[in-house]
């Protein structure tokens, strides 16, 4: 019997915790330590879980890049989580209909490589209530941004983690990934 798949979900995080509009505060701290790291993660996927804003910010850049990262996201099978949207134009697109917990789980019992969650803090937050990501990879930059929305809301329920592996780059990023305690 094989083991079952992995979710692992993957931000960017400033040191004040906001996730939000990495485009706008992450570049200057993307060297080749960060691209091997992310791209690693990438090459142990063969789903992206997306909700509609990162999925609608991923479809209108990562089309028009090229090299090896841009052809792993391209070519990745992708879905999509969203209640507005009625369609995924994007190459090798899904949607996720109906109760997403429940369509998560069993995506986790299907054959296959990991389960990449990027961005998508609404629904890394579910996900990680709800007991289904395995591991937690957070890139923490050395800036302090004051405002903007963090992966941890006030008043989330405790989730107990355990680091699992930690690394610093020349840049001052902390490269952690977490697994449920």
């Amino acid at each position: 019997m094989t083991s079952a798949r992995k979710i692992v979900a993957g931000l960017f995080m400033s040191l004040d915790g906001v996730v939000e509009a990495p485009e706008k505060w992450h570049f200057p701290y993307l060297n080749e330590e960060m691209g091997a790291a992310v791209g690693s993660m990438h090459a142990e996927a063969d789903t992206l879980l997306m909700g509609r804003v990162t999925y609608e910010t991923f479809a209108a850049a990562w089309p028009r890049r090229t090299g090896e990262l841009a052809d792993q996201i391209n070519g990745i099978r992708k879905l999509v989580v969203s209640a507005t949207l009625d369609k995924a134009d994007w190459h090798n697109s899904a949607l996720i209909d109906g109760d997403v917990i429940a369509a998560v789980t069993q995506l986790k019992e299907q054959p296959g490589k990991n389960i990449n969650l990027s961005g998508s803090i609404s629904l890394t937050r579910a996900l990680l209530e709800a007991g289904l990501i395995d591991e937690l990879r957070l890139l923490v930059h050395p800036i302090v941004l004051g405002t903007g929305q963090r992966l941890f809301p006030e008043g989330m329920r405790q989730v107990p983690l355990t680091l699992a592996r930690s690394a610093t780059f020349s840049t001052g990023v902390v490269d952690m990934t977490y697994q449920p305690a």
